[in-house]
C-alpha cells in the first residue's frame, strides 16, 4: 500500500516516490496470490466463475476479526493466507519521531502520527478454507522510529512468499521472514529510513535466491535498494541511489533480452539487474509525486503519478543509457491519474483510475484514448487498486462497496457489492475466492 494526504506543504520539495510488482516467470493460474498486486504484480487473475455478487447474507464463505490497523494486501500460498496488523498501544512519554529538516527548518505534517505510542507489529496465518487462525507471531513491539499518517497504517507494506517463507516489512523496525510454520527464520535491521511522517509502503519483491527491497529515504541523502539472501538475511548487493522517500514497490520484469528491476521515482526512473544490483538504464523521474505502482508486459512498462501533476508514460522495456525523451518512450498521456490508486494492465488496454474512481481507457501500444470519464454509480473515494479477472474490472472504494465495470472498449457497471465495512486494501484472488481486507475483518467470498 500507499501513504495517504495531500502534500500542501511538501511541494516545496516533491517528496514521494512509486514503483510496482511483476514478475512475469510466476504461474499466473490462481493458485496463488504470493505479494503485492498478485502472481504478475498486474492486479490480474486468470481465474473464472468467481462471485460477481456478495453482501452480509450472500457468497461470504468466512469473515475472520483482525486486531489492529493495516493497509497492507492478504497474500495466499495454497490453503494459507496471510496479512500483517499494527496494534496501538498506549501513549509513551517522551517518545517522539525522527526530526524532519527542509533546508534548515524543521518539518511537521499535520496528519503525522503514531512515533508516540507503543505499538506492536504482528504477521498472521489464517486457512484459506476456513479463516481459522493457524499462528500469529510478533514481529516488533516498540516505539517506531516515524510517524505514520493518520489515515495509514504501520502495517501498510504488503508481505511475499515463495512457499517457504514469507517475507514481512516493516520500514525501520526491520524485514521478517517466517517459515510456513510460523518459525522466524532470520531478521534484518535495514536502517533508519526517514519517510517525512507518512509511513512505510513498499514491499518486498522476490526474484530468484533474492528478497529485494527499496529502501529510499526523506531527500534521498542516504536511499538505496538491497538484495538479501531468502534463506539468511545476509546481504548479496546493495546500490545507493539518490532519490527521495518513496512508498511503492519495485517492478520485476523479464524480457526476451534479460530481467529488469524498475523503479520509478520524482528524479529517476530507474531500471537495474536484479541479480547483482547494476543500473541498466534510466529516465527522468515522474517529478510528481510517484505513488501509483507501474504495470508492465514483457516490452513496455507503464508509469504514472496523479499529484500535483498528472502523466503516464509507456517506456519500452531492454534499452540502455539515459532514456529522456529517446524513442524508448512509446507514448505519453495527461489525464486521468490516482494519486493513490495504481493503474490496470489487461489485455490490450491500459486502464487509469482516479481517487474517485473515474476511469479512463487507453490503447496499451499505442496510448490512443479509448474511452475517459467512466464513473461509478455512487460517490466514492479509493484507496485500494483494482484488480481484474475474466473480463471484470473491480473497483473497492474507501466505503467498502466493490464495483465491477466490464473490461474492454466501453465502459459499463455490471453491478455493485458491499461488505460493510471501510477497505483500504487492495483484494487478492485465489483458489476460486475474492479476499477482502476490511478495516475490521478479512473476508473470503465465493460461490
Amino acid at each position: 500500500m500507499k501513504p495517504f494526504g495531500r502534500f500542501s506543504i511538501v511541494l516545496v520539495i516533491s517528496l514521494l516516490s512509486t514503483v510496482a510488482l511483476l514478475d512475469t516467470t510466476v504461474d499466473a493460474s490462481g493458485g496463488n496470490w504470493p505479494q503485492w498486486r498478485g502472481p504478475a504484480g498486474l492486479g490480474v487473475s486468470t481465474e473464472k466463475n468467481l462471485p460477481t455478487e456478495w453482501s452480509a447474507t450472500k457468497n461470504i464463505k468466512w469473515k475472520t476479526p483482525i486486531a489492529g490497523r493495516s493497509h497492507s494486501s492478504p497474500i495466499v500460498w495454497g490453503n494459507k493466507i496471510f496479512v500483517t496488523t499494527a496494534v496501538e498501544g498506549p501513549i509513551v512519554p517522551g517518545a517522539k519521531a525522527v526530526k524532519h529538516m527542509i533546508g534548515d527548518k524543521e518539518f511537521l505534517h499535520p496528519d503525522s502520527i503514531g512515533a508516540d505510542r507503543k505499538h506492536t507489529f504482528k504477521v498472521i496465518c489464517l486457512n484459506a478454507t476456513t479463516g481459522k487462525l493457524l499462528w500469529e507471531q510478533t514481529a516488533f513491539e516498540g516505539t517506531p522510529y516515524d510517524n505514520r499518517h493518520r489515515k495509514s497504517s504501520f502495517a501498510a507494506s504488503t508481505p511475499a512468499t515463495d512457499g517457504k517463507y514469507v517475507y514481512a516489512f516493516f520500514g525501520s523496525e526491520g524485514l521478517y521472514a517466517y517459515d510456513m510454520s510460523g518459525k522466524l527464520a532470520w531478521k534484518a535491521d535495514l536502517g533508519k529510513l526517514g519517510t517525512v511522517g507518512m509511513g512505510t509502503g513498499t514491499s518486498p519483491v522476490l526474484h530468484d535466491n533474492l528478497v529485494v527491497m527499496q529502501c529510499d529515504e526523506e531527500n534521498g541523502e542516504a536511499s538505496f535498494i538491497v538484495a538479501l539472501d531468502k534463506k539468511t538475511g545476509k546481504e548479496v548487493w546493495k546500490t545507493f541511489r539518490k532519490v527521495q522517500v518513496s512508498w511503492a514497490t519495485p517492478i520485476l520484469v523479464r524480457t526476451a533480452k534479460r530481467a529488469e528491476l524498475i523503479t520509478s521515482g520524482t528524479e529517476a526512473i530507474v531500471a537495474y539487474d536484479p541479480a547483482t544490483g547494476k543500473e541498466l538504464g534510466r529516465h527522468k523521474g515522474v517529478e510528481s509525486n510517484a505513488i501509483p505502482s507501474p504495470v508492465a508486459n514483457n516490452e513496455v512498462v507503464f508509469l504514472s503519478a496523479g499529484f500535483p501533476a498528472k502523466i503516464v508514460m509507456a517506456i519500452r522495456l531492454g534499452a540502455a543509457g539515459d532514456l529522456t525523451d529517446s524513442a524508448n518512450v512509446a507514448w505519453k498521456h495527461s489525464k486521468g491519474t490516482a494519486y493513490v490508486p495504481s493503474p490496470l494492465l489487461y489485455g490490450d488496454y491500459l486502464y487509469l483510475t482516479t481517487d474517485r474512481g473515474i476511469l479512463t481507457c487507453l490503447n496499451a501500444k499505442t496510448g490512443e484514448l479509448i474511452y475517459e470519464g467512466g464513473r461509478v454509480p455512487i460517490p466514492a473515494t479509493f484507496t485500494a487498486s483494482p484488480v481484474a479477472f475474466d473480463g471484470k474490472i473491480l473497483l473497492t472504494s474507501e466505503d467498502g462497496d466493490t464495483f465491477m465495470v466490464k473490461a474492454g472498449p466501453k465502459h459499463e457497471i455490471l453491478g455493485s457489492n458491499s461488505v460493510g465495512e471501510p477497505v483500504y486494501a487492495s483484494p487478492a484472488i485465489a483458489g476460486g475466492r475474492i479476499f477482502v481486507r476490511g478495516e475490521k475483518n478479512l473476508y473470503a467470498i465465493g460461490s
